[in-house]
């Protein structure tokens, strides 16, 4: 019995040390990934104001900006960034906890030749435009205005994560991963306004918050695929739109974003 009892605690043993030994910790790692995404924004009042101008375009409907797959574009090293895209490098502070800096690369896109109700003033040298408005319905052409954070609505931000196993099978292992961010919207916004000359140059506008939720896949302990869930507020108190400083915009909405992402994971 006592041969017996010494067999089955060399087996526990055995296997429990097998069992670690396919369960590396994760602790003291660094990840990195790239990935893309699509995204969804919901309608916004924009204000627009200037020397000789200040209004409210109400609950403005808009859109992601989507590449066709091209080999050329979305793998291409010197052309990866022209898509919507996910970078993040992150490090593991202890198996299930992560700290991560990212940059979400999305394109907000001001659906053209909408009817919005306009609410504000519009000074003299504006021609057609010029008057006081009071909730008129207006079309926004483009020798109005051309409104699009393409290149892009650029979300730069830290997040806290939790990583748990859900399945964990020799070299594969399926992840839940949860998160918080916080972070400052850098745009690079394509304006053109009233017929002012188009500005197009990076700025910082404001701040974001967001929650992720995630499935990753890790395979031979140094890869994954992650497929994440993404929703936030954003708030852009100083928009650049023309050459001129005095002339800017603001505007707050919420967002979704669906993200495929490729990954390396290595211990320090």
């Amino acid at each position: 019995m006592k041969l017996k009892a010494l067999l089955l605690l060399f087996i526990f043993i055995l296997s429990n040390t097998i069992n670690a030994q396919e369960r590396p910790s994760k602790k003291g790692s660094l990840y990195c990934y790239w990935g893309w995404n699509w995204d969804a924004f919901t309608n916004s009042d924009i204000r627009f104001k200037g020397e000789d101008y200040d209004f409210i375009l109400e609950e403005v409907k808009s859109r992601d900006k989507q590449f066709p797959y091209k080999r050329d574009t979305y793998l291409n090293i010197g052309r990866m960034t022209i898509p919507q895209y996910n970078f993040r490098i992150g490090y593991f502070f202890s198996d299930n906890w992560q700290v991560s800096f990212g940059a979400d690369h999305m394109k907000y896109v001001m659906q053209q030749n909408q009817l919005v109700r306009i609410k504000g003033f519009i000074g003299e040298a504006y021609g057609d435009f010029s008057g006081s408005y009071n909730g008129e319905a207006i079309a926004l052409t483009r020798d109005f205005l051309q409104f699009e954070h393409t290149d892009g609505l650029n979300y730069l931000n830290l997040e806290l994560r939790r990583s748990d196993d859900i399945i964990n099978y020799r070299n594969f292992q399926l992840n839940l991963i949860e998160g918080i961010g916080i972070g400052a919207l850098v745009p690079k916004t394509n304006t053109v306004l009233l017929g002012k000359e188009r500005y197009d140059e990076f700025h910082t506008s404001g701040y974001g918050v967001a929650t992720v939720i995630a499935l990753n896949l890790n395979f031979y302990r140094y890869f994954f695929v992650q497929t994440e869930f993404k929703s936030g507020y954003i708030n852009m108190s100083n928009i650049r739109t023309t050459a001129d400083k005095m002339d800017s915009a603001e505007q707050s909405f919420y967002f979704a974003q669906i993200n495929a992402v490729l990954g390396f994971r290595v211990p320090l």
